[in-house]
């Protein structure tokens, strides 16, 4: 036995530090059920635990990669053999919800849904949401700046976030838990933390806002013959729902028309449209919003915007809706992709990426759907072909991307898989700076090495 892991058992307890046959049993990802590698996994229980781990490892230059719920799709928690890994599981405590302020203070290991269903229990509303939220954790949205179907009302992980607490690669704490709306002292630290994917500290704690419990809710699935109608339709329902409208999801035909196939989920819609769209509104007068929601949609169908409507009559429909856009395993195997572009050229963009994919592999199978509203594409490629050519697919979609200025991520990072192309959306010197400050916080590059860039 190493003298580190000597040492990170006797600091932290030996049920702490996991090896051998036991960390082998994990799987490496929520995508890879290949067995975890590392020299050892630490469970630290607090922040001051994850302080003396750190403390050791860097007095023996041990490299760390922070593990959350682990399901990224860019490779950002990718461990070799010898890489110590920082587990955040058993930090799970909701630790203080301030009912007057409307924030709270959450360990970094919380799991997503555990937050949401503790802050709806004392009236809450936590908005941050996507498709990962019984699994993923709070530590790593952060990491990330995660988005999901919110996002047009409530903005990013960035903007729900007041402070955070994060054990830097030498051990030293950073704690500004700040729990104020208005706190214009100097420098936003924390922000350093906000999609670094753990590569500049191991934040521990956070401090996010919340949000009075909507009411009443309003959901809606239609199909659409054109984008420009799916952006019309969005202009006026931010127009005339007051700013209540919450999620507004799109999806191209061939995505839905795959997820609905025989033996997938149920389609609520004929599958022959050319758009669909989910979307759903927020607000606190029950009949009044349901009046207006009905009243807009019933315009818009007037108006030749919608082609056909479908409201869910229960809790299960809705459920079932969403399953629709959010459980997407019949799309899988395939090299999926995170971008966003402005919304005028997505269109056009998806036509281009399609048929140059088409071009390149006639059989390719091609899925799209996209937040949209905040700008972001989701885009699934299955070339029907042998061997590995995530690779030459990366050329085609990246190279597509750039006719539009798009960002090669729009939620998920960088991680090792976009590391190549982190130049297309940042200039040489944004690059040059972001490097600076990795140098500055981790100058023996601890934390994460090898993500975002080499």
């Amino acid at each position: 036995m190493s003298d580190l892991i000597k040492e990170l058992q006797d600091a932290l307890g030996a049920d702490a530090v996991v090896s051998g046959a036991a960390l082998a049993d994990r799987a490496t990802s929520y995508w890879d059920s290949s067995p975890m590698q590392a020299r050892a996994l630490l469970r630290p229980h607090s922040t001051e635990a994850v302080s003396q781990a750190m403390h050791l490892c860097h007095k023996h230059g041990q490299s760390v990669v922070t593990h959350g719920g682990l399901t990224g799709v860019v490779s950002g928690t990718v461990t070799t053999p010898d890489d110590v890994i920082m587990s955040l599981e058993r930090m799970t405590t909701i630790e203080s919800i301030d009912e007057a302020g409307g924030t709270a203070v959450i360990q970094a290991g919380v799991i997503l849904q555990n937050a949401q269903e503790a802050m709806a229990e004392q009236g809450f509303l936590f908005p941050l949401d996507f498709g990962a939220r019984g699994s993923c954790t709070i530590g790593g949205a952060v990491s990330t700046n995660a988005g999901g179907i919110n996002v047009l009302r409530y903005g990013m992980m960035r903007n729900q976030l007041l402070g955070l607490e994060a054990v830097l690669a030498d051990g030293t704490v950073i704690s500004s838990l700040n729990q104020m709306l208005k706190n214009n002292t100097g420098y936003d630290l924390k922000q350093l933390f906000v999609g670094s994917e753990g590569t500049l500290g191991i934040v521990t704690r956070v401090v996010v806002r919340l949000f009075p419990l909507p009411t009443s809710r309003q959901t809606a699935m239609v199909a659409l013959e054109s984008f420009d109608s799916v952006i019309s339709l969005l202009r006026r329902l931010q127009a005339d729902l007051a700013g209540t409208l919450c999620a507004y999801e799109v999806m191209w035909n061939n995505y839905f028309h795959h997820v609905t196939a025989e033996g997938h989920h149920r389609a609520p819609l004929d599958r022959d449209y050319s758009f669909y769209v989910l979307l759903e509104a927020e607000g606190a007068d029950a009949a009044a919003d349901e009046e207006r929601f009905d009243r807009l949609l019933e315009q818009a169908f007037e108006d030749g915007l919608i082609v056909d409507a479908v409201l869910p009559k229960s809790e299960t429909e809705r459920t079932a809706f969403w399953d629709i856009r959010e459980v997407f395993d019949s799309c899988l195997p395939a090299y999926l992709y995170d971008v966003s572009l402005p919304i005028r050229d997505m269109a056009v963009f998806v036509e281009r990426l399609e048929s140059a994919m088409r071009d390149r592999w006639p059989n390719v199978v091609c899925n799209v759907f996209g937040h949209i509203a905040d700008g972001n594409l989701h885009l699934f490629f299955n070339p029907n072909r042998e061997g590995d050519l995530h690779a030459e697919c990366d050329v085609i979609v990246y190279g597509c991307l750039d006719e539009f200025e798009g960002s090669v991520s729009a939620e998920h990072g960088i991680g090792i898989d976009k590391r190549q192309w982190l130049q297309n959306s940042r200039s040489t010197e944004e690059i040059a700076l972001m490097r600076s400050l990795k140098q500055v916080l981790d100058p023996g590059n601890l934390l994460n090495p090898g993500k975002i860039f080499e």
